[in-house]
């Protein structure tokens, strides 16, 4: 080869050599400018791992003398000083937090979701029934249980989920019904009816004559309605002569005195009624007057009759004078009545005397008349089996 061509290949060469030497100092350049760059704008990034710095042990992009947490794991965000992020600030980094928007001031666990102590699913900042038993599965919007109908028995266990409010409830949520009857207590008006009995809507034994004696009870079931009864539901008959007193005109008839239609003895000398008015007295006095004694004896020889009948004579005043001395005087005309009568042969077992004074009026005593029917003497049979 010619010199002159070695030389110009020698040039060749030694300019290519400088070229491809510049163009690798500024691949370095731009490398090293780069890095830089990074390492500036890593704070809040994840850490890029294709670089390595120096003065970073955990490689974060924050320089040791400034990374105040210096063994953050690889790949974790980090703040301005090297500490992992923590958005919602409730102590648990974002890498860990499973519930990452935390509010302010809520207790969170180990993954950052609120604490829910209870597990009911409601957490305890929002648990109004933070104390909800194991056992309970249906709680609210508040962490209490599900009370649907509101009468205390939790819905789950409630057996009567729809029962009206303020009805008091037994613990499997149903309406009490104390006495079993089919009626609940809230509407009961006869809350002790015996087991078994037929009940009304109200819960009380039928009563189909309206008497006030129920059907199971009832010796007489269609009595007229408006009729008083006895304790079987049986018209009232209390002279016993088959008359009953809504239609006896002679109420005190002794037992075993023929009555007629209306409940009056036939034989007038037996009529009580009329035998009272014929005992008279002395004005302002227990003295029986003279003409009493025919209408005594009468009586002497109406209890010598029925033997089985006893009686009670009853005083009564007007309203004239003072009600202590109208007492004592009715109770001292009654008892003259009663004297007579054991004085005459009727033993003193079958009589009996009270006196009310003017406590029991039959007429008005604003007048002369009204006085005079109210200043009389009752004769009241009685019998062994009634009590006094």
């Amino acid at each position: 080869m010619k010199i002159p061509q070695l030389i110009v290949l020698l040039a060749l060469a030694c300019t290519c050599a400088f070229a491809a030497q510049v163009q690798d100092d500024a691949k370095a350049k731009a490398k090293a400018d780069s890095i830089e760059s990074i390492k500036k704008h890593l704070n809040g990034k994840v850490r890029n791992a294709e670089y390595s710095f120096e003065n970073d042990a955990d490689q974060d992009g924050i320089a040791d003398s400034l990374d105040k947490c210096a063994n953050t794991p690889r790949f974790i965000m980090i703040d301005s000083v090297g500490c992992p992020v923590d958005s919602d600030k409730d102590g648990v980094s974002d890498d860990k937090d499973v519930c990452p928007n935390t509010p302010d001031s809520v207790k969170v666990d180990s993954v950052g979701c609120p604490v829910d102590s209870d597990k009911d699913g409601v957490s305890d900042d929002r648990d109004k029934c933070p104390g909800t038993s194991s056992d309970i599965h249906q709680v609210d919007v508040n962490g209490c249980p599900r009370d649907a109908d509101k009468d205390g028995v939790f819905d789950e266990f409630d057996k009567c989920p729809n029962t009206p409010e303020g009805i008091v409830v037994d613990i499997r949520g149903c309406p009490k019904d104390t006495d079993k009857d089919g009626v609940y207590d809230g509407k009961d008006e006869c809350p002790n009816t015996l087991l078994g009995v037929m009940v009304d809507s109200v819960g009380c034994p039928f009563d189909t004559d309206k008497d006030g004696v129920y059907d199971d009870k009832d010796e007489c079931p269609n009595t007229p309605e408006g009729y008083a009864v006895d304790s079987v539901g049986c018209t009232i008959d209390d002279d016993r002569d088959g008359v009953i007193n809504p239609k006896d005109e002679c109420p005190n008839t002794l037992l075993g005195v023929k009555v007629d239609s209306v409940g009056c003895p036939l034989n007038k000398k037996q009529d009580l009624n009329l035998l009272r008015k014929g005992i008279n007295f002395k004005t302002g006095s227990a003295e029986l007057t003279q003409n009493s004694t025919p209408t005594l004896d009468d009586i002497v020889a109406l209890l010598k009759e029925f033997d089985n009948v006893n009686l009670e004579i009853q005083g009564h005043t007007d309203n004239v004078g003072k009600p202590a001395k109208n007492k004592i005087l009715s109770e001292d005309r009654a008892k003259s009545v009663l004297d007579y009568l054991v004085a005459h042969g009727i033993d003193s077992t079958r009589v009996r005397s009270a006196g009310y004074g003017q406590e029991q009026p039959v007429a008005d005593n604003k007048t002369a008349k009204g006085r005079a029917q109210n200043r009389r003497v009752e004769l009241i049979p009685f019998y062994k089996d009634e009590t006094k």
